[in-house]
């Protein structure tokens, strides 16, 4: 079995009149993630580690920010769209362990939806989807309340004897 691990990491901007988007989930909050989709940007880490295990670059190369064709769109549909190019290549994901860092809204609430979110889009179980949260101690943008980050590392396998050649 062939097995490879990818890392991703996502930041966004918060900004007042935006929804917030987390993991496909809507948080409820009186602000949210500035970006040409939805902006959510544990997805985004999640494509972009999926990506990278794989080999095939990462969420701007195959869906750009200048793009009108993803202009709004839900990043639900582009982790979709990371899952089926991975299957192309004979991946598939074993694991997520993600972790998001925001000073508020408290998300622990939403990990349960979330995972199951994530979990159903790539065909996995919901247990192997990790989601932390942590603030940064009112630490830096993040902890001024202006921004927001996500980290995910995936395991991918591939069996050698359906396709792959390395």
């Amino acid at each position: 079995m062939n097995i490879r691990v990818g890392f991703g990491v996502d930041f966004h901007q918060l900004v007042e009149g935006r929804k917030l988007w987390m993991g496909g989930v809507e948080i409820p909050h009186s602000g949210g993630a500035l970006g040409h989709s939805d902006a959510d940007v544990l997805l985004h880490a999640i494509c972009d580690a999926m990506l990278g295990a794989a080999c095939l670059g990462d969420i701007g190369e195959h869906f750009p920010d200048n793009s009108s064709e993803y202009k709004d769109i839900d990043s639900k549909i582009l982790l979709q769209k990371s899952g089926e190019l991975l299957a192309k290549e004979n991946y598939r994901v074993v694991n997520i362990d993600s972790t998001v860092c925001l000073q508020v809204p408290k998300i622990k609430a939403y990990v349960g939806q979330m995972q199951s979110v994530i979990a159903h889009i790539l065909g996995i179980n919901a247990k192997d989807v990790s989601i932390k949260a942590t603030t940064t101690e009112t630490l830096g943008f993040v902890g001024r309340e202006e921004g927001v980050i996500a980290y995910a590392t995936v395991l991918v396998s591939a069996h050698p004897d359906q396709g792959r050649d390395d």
